[in-house]
């Protein structure tokens, strides 16, 4: 047990010193940024008092600069949800998962699921715990079935034959895969319910790849309420990387943006909130630098469609949201420095069973980040257990920054497109 826990500690240092935080690191040090907390916490109580009657919880959007420590609040903010028996899914954005593709975004979410006490494929694990008889699923079926549900008929479909063939696994596994993300045939639907004597009982159509990734965000945000967990929290990581796409896929950003902080008019995922990072000077940079604020907008509505007119409405919202209303993460105080600085001394204290002498401190600085007090002193404490009496001196590390450059690597065309 001793020899895990140093293991334990020894990777937390390994994290802190690459500026990559894991759960180990995450676990010792916590968090210092209140405010954030106390905001993502008052989220969680709300979605789990307004799911129920099936409203969404506004998203949180977290501002700060290059290792201000957006992830590290992102890692802490899962801890704190999955202890409270929230599913969490973290989702960096990235070429591979842009955020104006619902689809991907989707598959990145269910892929990076955590489910509180369990291991496995999330949705797979997720249905086991449906419980046919109950009060939970009896609601979840009721709503499901509405016309008003939002949902296509694939999804009532399938929900019954997962609650009636019991003796077909490999059509459960299929129901879940597609539920996971994964394509289903209608013919293979239809075989289904003709094994249960349910043909005819459903209009089963195609249903467009966009239209199917958000619907499939609304059907399991209501699957895990009904499986007994409190909720859904997406972790949106990286937002800046939008800075880098062409204007319409900028716009395209926006607009989903504004859909997962929930203000997107007459659509909402109840039991399901979002916290998002980007960095602080996005807005500068890109929406007045770009002119995103100005351009996008117009761009959209000369088209003269409906569905760019709505894209243009929402694009804009979504501009508001990172010009007024993102919470900016503090920089590192002398109070929040002299504790983090305590913690790591102990950590490595342990990692290594020595204790640590006292090496100086800097001041507290608006321009430096907490990232690189962390690495300083977990460096400096390395060179001292290993080179004891040595000479030593550390170099400050320099400041990177993201570029918000237009990539045409990220400009291939989504799924939906």
């Amino acid at each position: 047990m001793e020899t895990e826990s140093k293991i334990d500690f020894r990777r937390a240092l390994e994290a802190l010193r690459n500026g990559v935080p894991n759960r180990d690191a995450v676990s010792a040090l916590g968090s210092n940024q209140p405010d954030a907390e106390k905001a993502f916490l008052q989220r969680l109580t709300a979605v789990q008092t307004f799911a129920g009657e099936g409203k969404q919880v506004p998203g949180l959007l977290i501002a700060g600069g290059f290792g201000a420590g957006k992830s590290h609040s992102l890692d802490y903010f899962e801890h704190l949800a999955v202890s409270k028996n929230f599913v969490c899914s973290r989702v960096v954005i990235s070429k591979e998962t842009p955020l104006f593709d619902p689809s991907k975004v989707y598959l990145a979410a269910i892929d990076g699921a955590v489910v509180p006490g369990l291991s496995g494929q999330a949705i797979r694990e997720i249905a086991l715990r449906l419980q046919p008889e109950g009060r939970k699923y009896a609601e979840f079926v009721e709503w499901a079935n509405r016309p008003t549900s939002g949902l296509s008929e694939m999804f009532m479909a399938t929900l019954l034959l997962h609650e009636r063939l019991n003796n077909d696994p490999e059509l459960l596994d299929h129901i879940t895969n597609f539920w996971s993300g994964e394509p289903l045939s209608i013919s293979r639907i239809r075989l289904g319910l003709k094994q249960i004597d349910c043909t005819g009982a459903y209009s089963l159509k195609a249903i467009k790849v966009k239209d199917l990734a958000l619907q499939r965000f609304l059907f399991v945000s209501r699957l895990i309420l009904a499986a007994g967990y409190s909720g859904w929290v997406l972790l949106i990581d990286e937002i800046e990387l939008v800075g880098r796409y062409s204007i319409l896929q900028r716009g395209r950003s926006y607009a989903e943006l504004a859909r997962w902080m929930g203000r997107v008019e007459g659509e909402t995922y109840p039991g399901l909130t979002a916290v998002a990072t980007i960095t602080d000077d996005f807005g500068l940079a890109v929406l007045q630098e770009k002119s995103d604020r100005d351009r996008i907008g117009a761009r959209f509505r000369a088209k003269e469609t409906v569905e760019y007119t709505t894209l243009a409405g929402r694009a804009e919202t979504g501009m508001r949201i990172i010009e007024r209303e993102t919470l900016t993460l503090k920089a590192p105080d002398e109070l929040s420095l002299a504790d983090t600085y305590q913690r790591i001394k102990e950590i490595h204290g342990k990692a290594y069973s020595w204790d640590p002498p006292e090496i100086s401190t800097v001041e507290a600085s608006m321009r430096r980040q907490m990232r690189s007090y962390v690495r300083r002193w977990v460096n400096e404490w390395d060179l001292r257990r290993l080179y004891p009496g040595a000479e030593l001196s550390t170099e400050e590390e320099q400041r990177m920054g993201p570029t918000y450059e237009q990539d045409e690597s990220l400009e291939e065309l989504s799924e939906s497109d």
